[in-house]
């Protein structure tokens, strides 16, 4: 499994990845990574290298017209039955919360192990983050609805997407490069 700029193996990664060999991919070289490539250029890459990409919150941080680089960059690095699963920001979501309770940019949306994120965060990007270390790359560049990262995704080649229900201000995707076994679907937990 390559994962598309996680920072630190030490975050989380889902459960059903358990026992896969865990593939760290960032830009930049740094503790734990495995890989340094920008993922712009995974198309560069030997093809059909890995099962599984797993990109969360990371999508965002590019340009709107960078992201299908990356996309199909994901689905060439992909083995024939591999699938790409992917964490966005909703941004209907959030717009929706902070309007019906009046909020502020400034506003406090939830607290993760990172400290309290503000609705700014999540539209634009941790500013803290942003902040104290000077890279702009952190910044959201990039805004996704379930329509946008549908469209994105199939642009990119991916014939079966299955998107998840909002949960945490994020919307998730499992993109397969082929149509998936019922052995995939039931590991992963997708209905049909």
């Amino acid at each position: 499994m390559l994962n598309v700029g996680g920072a630190d193996k030490a975050i989380p990664i889902p459960a059903h990845y358990g026992g896969w060999e865990h593939v760290l991919l960032d830009i930049q070289p740094a503790r734990g990574v495995d890989l340094v490539h920008d993922a712009r250029r995974l198309a560069e890459l030997r093809p059909g290298m890995f099962d599984a990409v797993y990109c969360s919150h990371n999508l965002e941080h590019y340009y709107p017209h960078e992201v299908p680089l990356v996309l199909a960059g994901f689905h060439h690095v992909l083995k024939n039955d591999g699938f790409a699963e992917i964490r966005v920001p909703d941004l209907p979501a959030v717009m929706r919360h902070a309007i019906e309770r009046n909020m502020e940019l400034d506003d406090v949306l939830y607290e993760s192990p990172a400290g309290p994120i503000s609705v700014h965060d999540v539209i634009y990007g941790y500013g803290r983050e942003i902040e104290s270390s000077g890279e702009d790359f952190f910044a959201h560049k990039r805004g996704f609805t379930h329509k946008s990262l549908l469209a994105a995704l199939q642009q990119a080649g991916f014939p079966a997407v299955w998107l998840t229900e909002p949960q945490n201000f994020e919307i998730g995707a499992l993109a397969f490069k082929q149509q998936p076994s019922a052995e995939q679907r039931e590991t992963l937990g997708l209905a049909g």
